[in-house]
């Protein structure tokens, strides 16, 4: 992997594994003040809506101004969500300000990403990248997870009407994030602020939008990228929903706190981790578009959930679909950051990658915060989901090979 990337890895691994520590205790603060349950799958739609609005311009700006300033900008934000929580905002105004930070660093860091990395090194960069996000996903749900019990637990303290050192068992917890926040700063100070070669004008404001029609056309009508775009998009939707679903399959199935049904999401994460390991490894980009049967299974595996009593089983069934997910989701990302590129430019095809991806998750997400709003038992939820699963891959697969 070329030299200059490992700053941008560092930084994505602890971004992103802060992210998900937070994510948690913002899940934390919503139980605490006793909220309804369709609120946690709501915060996980507030961290899309920027990524799905924003799109058409932070491609743009991502390509205009230097991408490692944007870096930074974007982690500030994050620190300011950490500290809005700390100060007693709404926890779902407080997770708005971490995502619309996520949403500006995407487009930057991958476009990064693709100049750096040559054509023949994508995939490899992209096994590598993933494996890193995904053990800080990992580690920070698990982090979260202590954080939430530790303080819970041992101090047994409760919310006032504003968050404070005495008052909250949150606060010690959200102030080590503060810290850890602080670190990816420093850090992103260090990233060069140069553009890259490609140097673009920046567009009026009135073509803003009509430009990134154009681009999604562009994208979406050629064929590996189109097919890379809708099976990517398509995962990371499901996915998302997914962690919500194991949350509550483990409370409910399983018997677990919110903090061990944390440590069960880990499960996935070590899984995708060795599939993405595997794939980097033994996939070459010009094969990538055969692994799309892969999609098929993994939507006929989630109804296996159901099934699953015991905890021992629980992880490994986990461990096998995350595997799975893994193998399959580095070579399509690098697939599409390839024609990505080729058809348009770093910054502005990661924009119309998040914004499809996005999209997609903020759609599924709002179907299952209104089936979990109608009280619609968890088996029915997981067999459904399962079966849109499997029947969208089924429609991407017949569109390949047309």
């Amino acid at each position: 992997m070329p030299r200059a990337l490992y700053p941008i890895l560092f930084i994505q691994f602890l971004s992103t594994f802060v992210d998900n520590a937070f994510l948690l205790m913002v899940m934390a603060r919503v139980l605490e003040l006793d909220r309804a349950a369709w609120i946690i799958p709501l915060l996980k739609l507030t961290s899309t809506v920027f990524y799905v609005f924003l799109a058409p311009i932070i491609g743009v700006l991502s390509d205009v101004y230097a991408k490692g300033g944007i870096i930074l900008v974007a982690n500030i934000l994050r620190l300011t969500g950490v500290v809005a929580l700390m100060t007693g905002m709404e926890p779902i105004l407080a997770m708005g300000i971490n995502a619309l930070g996520s949403a500006l660093h995407a487009p930057a860091k991958y476009g990064l990403l693709t100049e750096l990395a040559g054509e023949n090194q994508l995939v490899r960069v992209n096994g590598i990248f993933e494996s890193a996000s995904v053990c800080a996903v990992l580690s920070g749900t698990v982090f979260g997870g202590w954080l939430i019990g530790t303080w819970f637990n041992n101090f047994n303290l409760t919310f006032g009407p504003s968050m404070n050192p005495m008052g909250s068992p949150l606060f010690w917890g959200l102030l080590l994030l503060l810290l850890l926040n602080s670190i990816v700063i420093v850090l992103c100070l260090g990233l060069s602020m140069k553009n890259s070669a490609q140097v673009i004008n920046m567009p009026e404001a009135s073509q803003w939008i009509s430009q990134f029609i154009k681009e999604n056309r562009l994208l979406l009508n050629d064929k590996l990228g189109g097919l890379s775009l809708m099976a990517t998009t398509l995962l990371w939707s499901v996915g998302a929903t997914l962690q919500l679903i194991v949350l509550r399959w483990g409370t409910e199935q399983l018997g677990l706190s919110l903090e061990y049904s944390a440590y069960l999401q880990a499960s996935i994460a070590v899984g995708i981790v060795f599939g993405a390991i595997l794939a980097s490894r033994y996939v070459q980009l010009e094969v990538a578009h055969k692994l799309i049967p892969l999609g098929v299974v993994l939507g006929l595996l989630v109804p296996l959930l159901v099934f699953i009593t015991q905890i021992f089983w629980a992880v490994i069934f986990l461990i096998f679909v995350g595997a799975l997910s893994g193998f399959f989701i580095v070579p399509m990302n690098a697939l599409l950051q390839h024609r990505g590129v080729t058809l348009l430019s770093s910054g502005r095809s990661v924009a119309v990658q998040g914004f499809f991806e996005n999209l997609g998750m903020l759609i599924i997400l709002a179907l299952y915060a209104f089936a979990t709003a109608q009280n619609l038992p968890l088996f029915i939820l997981i067999f459904c989901f399962g079966f849109f699963v499997c029947i969208s891959m089924l429609l991407i697969l017949m569109r390949k090979n047309k």
